[in-house]
């Protein structure tokens, strides 16, 4: 049976139901590895001119670290839970830095640089562990908004795009990939003396069980829906330095800059999006997203005469996608409370594949069609169709694992199994 929803809490109270520090570590450890993520898209100006690259070469290098990242989550995600996801994380900033240190003493010609982009999708697996990991501690209620704040790590984009450029004029763009080589240490320490490992893992759950989300149409929708929120975040950050420096001829610093703005909202109002659906729900939230997304993508390829109309609807359209990753994964730990780390490592994995497609369209539609616009066109039909796919799905979820909106529902502990319907939810939740 439903109990009383209780009365709204405080910061401190959200803090005190949860463990800081290891939200803290957690934070930390994703901003790193978005920082590295993203390092070739912010340096793609200094690596064009380098290499004499044509929009299609310089569309497949940005995309190539975004499929690589992406597939790397899943399997991060099922070692996390065989090893916990503290040690999860240390074994992967581990393998970045050891990525980075290629990229400083091995990088040579463009396809060296091909090779270094799957290498820095390392970085990209972090997500699904990170979310987890900081999340771990705090009751359904409040994972929405741990959630967010350690998704908001993703302002580590917002760093690489302002700090590396600046970096890639005075030392030359290789020796940014030895700088990050270093700086990695930050994450590692803060990990090793904070973090502690989360309680909700089932220690006595199969394989079969932390994978069921595979087999679910469920989990297909989501990662449809963080292809779009995500997908689109990463994507247009990573492509957003050339696009400034070829439509509107600003130096490659000032392309940076530009695009730190619109990453900047993103990552800030990731907190605020699952502050929201805590409240409001997240079905409701990703509703209003998703069309702020579908409008804002095809105005700003018709903006292109305008630097600053531009760069304002940028920074409306990231404010959404940032809010829209929040939202999401306030959803995921309602839908798979005991495989969370799983669960959020495959839907990244799948619906950040969407970031791959921005660069990729992007490019050749300057290359062939002449004008960026189409490939802003063809993203906002996407998330118009993902809205529709959504609220047709949310009616089903509504009545099954969440209220009205999307919102946590709270039971008493002996009906906890049988409020989620679906089996494989049962089965996690056990």
């Amino acid at each position: 049976m439903p109990v009383a929803r209780p009365a709204r809490s405080g910061f401190k109270d959200f803090l005190r139901s949860g463990h800081g520090p290891t939200l803290f570590a957690a934070t930390l450890y994703f901003m790193f590895s978005c920082c590295v993520w993203v390092l070739n898209g912010a340096m793609a100006p200094f690596i064009a001119e380098t290499y004499r690259l044509s929009p299609a070469q310089i569309g497949l290098m940005l995309s190539i670290p975004i499929v690589a990242g992406a597939l790397m989550r899943f399997p991060l995600g099922v070692l996390a839970q065989y090893i916990g996801r503290k040690r999860a994380t240390m074994v992967e900033m581990a393998l970045i830095a050891v990525a980075l240190l290629y990229g400083y003493f091995r990088v040579e010609s463009y396809n060296d640089l091909l090779a270094m982009g799957v290498l820095l999708g390392i970085a990209g697996a972090s997500f699904g562990v990170a979310l987890s990991l900081g999340s771990g501690w705090f009751p359904p209620q409040h994972k929405g908004l741990a959630m967010g704040l350690v998704g908001a790590g993703n302002v580590g984009t917002a760093v690489s795009v302002l700090v590396a450029p600046p970096l890639a004029q005075w030392l030359g763009w290789q020796a940014v990939y030895g700088i990050a080589a270093v700086t990695i240490a930050v994450p590692m320490a803060v990990m090793i003396l904070l973090a502690k490992e989360p309680p909700d893992v089932d220690a006595h759950a199969g394989l079969r069980e932390h994978v069921a989300c595979l087999f679910e149409k469920d989990g297909w929708v989501f990662s449809l829906i963080y292809g779009v929120t995500f997908g689109g975040f990463i994507g247009l950050i990573t492509f957003l330095p050339s696009y400034y420096y070829d439509q509107f001829g600003v130096s490659k610093v000032q392309a940076g800059q530009l695009t730190m703005l619109a990453a900047f909202m993103g990552a800030a109002l990731r907190v605020a999006g699952g502050w929201v659906s805590d409240r409001w729900g997240g079905v409701n939230t990703l509703s209003v997203v998703l069309v702020v997304v579908a409008v804002c993508l095809p105005l700003i390829g018709l903006a292109s005469a305008s630097l600053v109309v531009t760069t304002l609807l940028l920074m409306l359209c990231f404010a959404a996608l940032g809010a829209g990753n929040g939202a999401l994964f306030q959803l995921v730990p309602l839908r798979w409370p005991s495989t969370t780390a799983v669960a959020g490592s495959m839907i990244g994995e799948i619906g950040a594949l969407g970031g791959a497609l921005v660069p990729t369209a992007m490019g050749l539609s300057k290359q062939y069609l002449g004008s960026y616009v189409w490939g802003f066109v063809l993203f906002a039909v996407l998330a118009a169709a993902v809205l529709l796919v959504m609220r047709v799905m949310q009616i089903r979820w509504t009545r099954t694992w969440a209220e009205k909106g999307g919102r946590a529902r709270l039971v008493h502990p002996a009906a906890e199994v049988s409020a989620a319907t679906p089996a494989a939810t049962r089965s996690a939740a056990r």
